[in-house]
């Protein structure tokens, strides 16, 4: 099994950056796929990136061209770099960590952006 733990949130306006931060622990030599998700207010969960362990990526139509999801294995981390943000990216985002049997999620971390 493994745990994700994720960092990096905050409070930032809007057209700025922020990078968040997961590092998995645990059972890491079968670490899969990894990806970001968020909920905002009111609304259920979505898929923001994903990010397989051979490296390949897929994105949110609303974020592509805005975040970049990578991928350090020695490190056991994944991180999202979240560019040109809007108020409408604010929400708890959640690391999602999967190995072949099973999945985690972490405790999240608050992005707000303001107008």
């Amino acid at each position: 099994q493994v745990q994700p733990v994720e960092s990096g949130g905050g409070l930032v306006q809007a057209g700025g950056s922020l990078r968040l931060s997961c590092e998995v622990s645990g059972s890491t030599f079968r670490l899969g796929t990894v990806g970001w998700y968020r909920q905002a207010p009111g609304k259920q969960r979505e898929l923001v990136a994903v990010i397989t362990s051979g490296g390949s990526t897929n994105y949110a139509e609303s974020v592509k061209g805005r975040f970049t999801i990578t991928r350090d294995n020695a490190k056991n981390t994944v991180s999202l770099q979240m560019n040109s943000l809007k108020p409408e990216d604010t929400a708890v985002y959640y690391c999602r960590a999967a190995t072949s049997a099973s999945f985690s999620w972490g405790q999240g971390t608050q992005v707000t952006v303001s107008s």
